[in-house]
């Protein structure tokens, strides 16, 4: 199959290029690198033997889109593109509601000029309400807490709606949980820019002393240990997710809405535990306020996964952290030369 894939240069957009590669498809990258690096579609590349057709372009440039569609006989997309940092969102939510969704926008309108229907989304847990109890089903209330997490609910909507108005669209949306870790070379993984915001490159720079500490956002919650519990998940399990949508999304004629986690939790002590483990690095860490909007305990209800995608996630937490830790050694400046 000859799939577009958007943000393809990214963290777990390049992951999941490596697959389909190796799964025999041929791919088209779109990518701004506004938040990612080229040099993740060369090692790409060199990992596979095979070529990807690149384009460093704005998805909100519909005419890019359409060369690319003009191009290239795209059968399906699977869409990663859109700005992610939650913290960035609140302080700058027009940044987010215009780059995620109108790209979104621009994206399907071209789509559906060139009679391509069908498209994997790649959303968030973050579309949940906090008042659920976990573990989160895909049949719970949504109701999104800071601008990213609008973005991804709005987006999901677009898409109900537009299969509302044309039945003939194959529609897969993955709600995300946490993904964390590498590939086992460690020659791709993930590589923040700026300031990173997510647990696991804190952790990751504090043992390689770019960071003097962790802060740990409270310790007085309603779990085991009193930190915040999260279900985090492995790229290479994330991935394969895609990898398994994409083998029912010919012919689905629906929009299916399918968590991708563990379904199952670990606290912030059991990931610097892990990670101190695997890295033989002591992560000092102070315990700070609670952040607003954080709830105690976040996992996913993964039997859809299972039932639909006949899939499960088969690396635990110390995979994820091996594995992150063995591309960081591997790249301290992260894919900067």
């Amino acid at each position: 199959m000859n799939i577009l894939v958007t943000g393809g240069a990214g963290y777990i957009g390049s992951h999941c290029c490596l697959d389909l590669l190796n799964e025999g498809h041929d791919i088209v990258v779109i990518d701004n690198l506004c938040n990612s690096s080229y040099e993740s579609i060369s090692r790409v590349e060199r990992l596979t033997g095979k070529e990807i057709s690149f384009y460093k372009s704005d998805l909100r440039d519909k005419s890019q889109v359409e060369l690319i569609f003009n191009t290239h006989r795209i059968e399906a997309v699977i869409h990663f593109a859109g700005y992610k940092a939650v913290g960035e969102s609140v302080t700058n939510p027009l940044k987010y509601y215009n780059n995620n969704i109108k790209s979104t926008l621009m994206l399907l309108e071209v789509m559906t000029s060139f009679d391509c229907k069908r498209i994997i989304f790649s959303s968030s847990a973050t579309v949940y309400s906090n008042s659920n109890k976990v573990p989160l089903k895909e049949s719970f209330e949504l109701s999104a807490n800071h601008p990213y997490g609008a973005s991804k609910f709005f987006i999901e909507t677009i898409l109900e709606n537009l299969f509302v108005s044309d039945k003939s669209w194959d529609i897969v949306i993955l709600r995300y949980f946490n993904p964390v870790g590498a590939h086992k070379s460690g020659a791709i993984g993930e590589d923040p820019q700026g300031v990173p915001n997510n647990l696991m490159p804190i952790i990751a720079q504090v043992a390689s002393g770019k960071k003097e500490f962790l802060s740990i956002f409270g310790n007085d919650y309603d779990t085991h240990d009193g930190t915040g519990v999260r279900d985090y998940i492995h790229v290479i399990d994330l991935v394969r997710g895609h990898i398994k949508a994409l083998e029912i999304l010919s012919d689905l004629n629906q929009v299916l809405k399918i968590n991708l986690g563990t379904g199952k939790g670990y606290s912030v002590y059991e990931i610097i535990e892990s990670f101190e483990s695997v890295s033989g690095k002591k992560i000092p860490y102070e315990i700070t306020y609670r952040r607003s909007g954080d709830v105690a305990t976040s996992y996913a209800d993964i039997s859809k996964a299972k039932k639909i995608l006949n899939w499960e996630s088969r690396l635990n937490l110390n995979d994820m952290c091996k594995d992150y830790w063995n591309f960081q050694l591997k790249n301290p400046e992260g894919y900067k030369k």
